[in-house]
């Protein structure tokens, strides 16, 4: 057997965490005042079993009716909190009472909201596929085909071919690249013959 059921602390701990438990014990206190201390807790937790098993099963008629009870309600109150606005003599009851039947109003008016998505959900888009490439993208959104032109920096790589490392060059034909090593000239090979006699008539004297 599961020692939930056995053991009176788990058993505890198991009622504690059930949000049906919860429900039915504050549920049960709040209706004291219309049906008395005498309505027993283990009846009304199998009600709201049978109520949440019934909206799982995808039957939401009990929470409709719910929703419109609660926003008839709210509107009553709405009326009667206002029309004691109305007979207030002093500002300050005036804004309380007027206050409150404002707030009834809107959480009846969100009440119809909910009861109006239930019935009718709103619809929902999805995309379906996209597709990213460097030139003209298509969009499939919805069965619907949409033609994205490519930015121009690819539009310019089309037209003029394939992007090449080529190293710029100036009027006369010659790279400008720096790094480049030139080749000895004429003139720098005189210029290394110069240095080499120099360097011997310094080391005869």
């Amino acid at each position: 057997m599961d020692p939930r059921y056995t053991d009176p602390v788990k058993r505890g701990a198991m009622l504690a965490a059930s949000p049906l438990m919860r429900g039915a014990v504050t549920g049960r206190k709040y209706s004291e005042g219309i049906f008395g201390e005498d309505t027993d807790l283990t009846a009304y937790l199998a009600e709201l079993r049978v109520l949440s098993q019934t909206v799982q099963n995808g039957d939401m008629t009990g929470l409709e009716k719910m929703l419109v009870t609660q926003a008839n309600t709210l509107d009553m109150i709405f009326n009667q909190l206002a029309r004691k606005a109305a007979f207030s003599e002093y500002l300050n009851q005036f804004q309380t009472h007027l206050s409150l039947a404002l707030k009834a109003q809107a959480q009846s008016r969100a009440t119809v909201e909910a009861l109006a998505e239930i019935r009718n959900p709103r619809p929902v888009a999805f995309v379906k596929q996209a597709n990213i490439a460097n030139g003209p993208q298509q969009v499939n959104n919805g069965g619907t085909t949409a033609n994205i032109s490519a930015p121009p920096q690819s539009l310019a790589r089309e037209k003029n071919g394939e992007a090449t490392n080529e190293l710029l060059t100036d009027d006369h034909g010659t790279t400008l690249d720096t790094r480049t090593t030139s080749a000895t000239g004429q003139s720098d090979k005189a210029l290394e013959a110069l240095g080499k006699l120099d360097r011997s008539a310094h080391d005869c004297r």
